[in-house]
This record gives structure tokens, sequence and C-alpha cells, in this order.
């Protein structure tokens, strides 16, 4: 990085995915911000139903449902960030679904347009979860590239796992058939990881077996318009940042069946300048993962 990089020092915010959300969660934005409570309420009317009852007074097995879940997460988010409009990113990504609030907040989707999107793409997810059961699990203390060998071992016998979230390093989440899950984990105990955690999720996301999801979502996404980015969006499939609409497109679509390159993500955004990196939305996961992958990074959440 030369003195002399516009963006040296700069900001990033990052958004997280389903699994952040809790009970009661966006209940101070919404009282607090008459930005985020005309959002909230926005949100709302589009999706038909009161989802902020659900946010603020479900349980936590409300808040599981996917239909629910997905666009809780978006919604938060993007409250959060309205409220902070003083906050301009010079570049911003999301972890899987956070990447649509990623979108929202360079400008790329309206949130009128994408929770649209949001709600499609949880359905689609749910419908492609009952065709293919699957499930996914937590691979901690292996290298990526044990954990990428031991996957293709097994899926070459016929059963579907790959690697589906690289997380930290350290920290890989792999997605596939319920019989391979149990295969891969076996074999990556013998091979040394610390723990192979099962995770209590309904499907095989960011893996082969969300085809289906796919497929559905593209109608959507075609019928939506997207604009040029504000700041560059560091895309979960390739790590690498993107203005143009139609790339991000194909990249957001792709995104179902491929894996979110987390680790590679913040790296490239750190190579690009970022020293600072601000975690907007529900939780705190982001931050702790961003000090793993670049511990002289400052993060912290977007407040």
């Amino acid at each position: 990085m030369t003195p002399s990089d516009p963006t040296a020092g700069a900001t990033a915010v990052v958004f997280p995915g389903q699994g952040s959300q809790f009970p009661g969660m966006a209940r101070e934005l919404f009282d607090q911000s008459e930005a985020a409570r005309a959002l909230l309420t926005q949100a709302n009317d589009i999706l038909g139903f009161s989802l902020t009852d659900i946010m603020f007074s479900g349980t936590e097995a409300d808040l599981r449902r996917t239909d629910v879940t997905q666009p809780a997460v978006f919604v938060h988010s993007v409250a959060q960030f309205m409220a902070q409009r003083e906050v301009q990113p010079a570049m911003v990504a999301g972890h899987s679904l956070g990447e649509f609030s990623a979108l929202v907040a360079a400008g790329v989707l309206s949130f009128a347009d994408a929770l649209p999107l949001v709600a499609r793409r949880a359905q689609a997810m749910q419908a492609a979860c009952d065709e293919q059961p699957g499930t996914m699990a937590a691979i901690l203390g292996l290298a990526d590239d044990v954990v990428e060998r031991v996957c293709q071992e097994i899926s070459a016998g016929g059963d579907v796992v790959v690697a589906a979230n690289y997380n930290c390093p350290g920290q890989l989440v792999i997605s596939g058939s319920v019989e391979g899950i149990n295969k891969a984990c076996e074999a990556l105990k013998a091979a040394g990881a610390k723990r192979a955690l099962p995770l209590p999720v309904g499907g095989a996301f960011h893996s082969p077996l969300m085809q289906s999801a796919q497929a559905a979502l593209a109608e959507a996404i075609e019928k939506t318009t997207f604009q040029p980015a504000r700041c560059p969006v560091y895309q979960n499939v390739d790590a690498a940042p993107h203005t143009d609409p139609a790339a991000i497109k194909a990249n957001l679509l792709a995104q179902l069946t491929a894996p979110v390159r987390w680790t590679q993500s913040v790296q490239a955004m750190a190579k690009d300048g970022a020293t600072t990196f601000l975690e907007c939305g529900p939780g705190k996961v982001l931050q702790g993962l961003v000090k793993k992958i670049e511990p002289a990074a400052t993060a912290g959440l977007l407040a």
C-alpha cells in the first residue's frame, strides 16, 4: 500500500447472514431511529405480514423459520445502516444472505426491490431443502486444503459434500447430503480436526443441492433493476470487488451453489486498503472472524 493510495486507511462495512437473528432484534432501532422505523414499517407492507411482530416478540423457534429468518436479518441490517447515514464505506461485503444488505448499502438495489428478492430466495431455498434433504457441519482446526481433499474423496464415492463457508483460517463449514456430511465428519476427525460439529440447519446451503433454488431466484433477479455500485462490493463467489450490475447479478445467483469465500474476501479488502471493518446488523460474529483473518485490522460494530 503506497502512501498516495486514496483507499489507504479505508473503512469497510460488512453485513451478517442467517444465524445472527435473536428475539427482540431491531426493537431498539425501531424505538430510537425515525429512518429505521420507517424502513421496518415498510418491510411489513412489502411482505404482507408483520415481520416486526416476530422480530420484536417472537421466540427463537419463530425466528428460525427460513421465510422469517432471512428477511429479518436483512431488514435489521439495512435499518441499522440507514440509521447511521454519516458512515460512507469505501467498500462493502456480506456473508451469504448479508450480500443483499451490502448491495443496498452500495446503492445497487433499493430496499423495496431487495426485500422481495430476499423473501423469494428464502422460499426457494426452503423448497430446495424439502426436495433434497441435506445438512452442514463446522470443521475446526484443519487447513482448508485438507478439508477440500476429504470432501472431494467422499464426493467421488457418490455422496455430495463440499466446502461451503470459508469463515476464517481453521474454520470451514462443509455442506451436502446427510450421509456425505456424516462420512466427512468422521474422516476429518481422523485427519486431525479439533472438532467436526453438525450444524442445526435445514439444508445443504451453498452446495449443488441448492440448484433448484438457483433456477427460482434467477427469474426474480432478471425482473429486478440493478444499478452500478457506489463503492466496490466484494462478493462471496470470487472474493473480488464488483461494481458492474451484470457481474453482480451473475455472482449473486451463483452464490446459492458456490462457497462463501469470507476469509478471502476480508483478505482482499485489507489488501485494497481497508484498515477498519464495521459489522452492521444483528450479532457480532463477523467482527470476530475479521480479527482472526486480519489481526492488524480494527474490527467493531457500526453503531
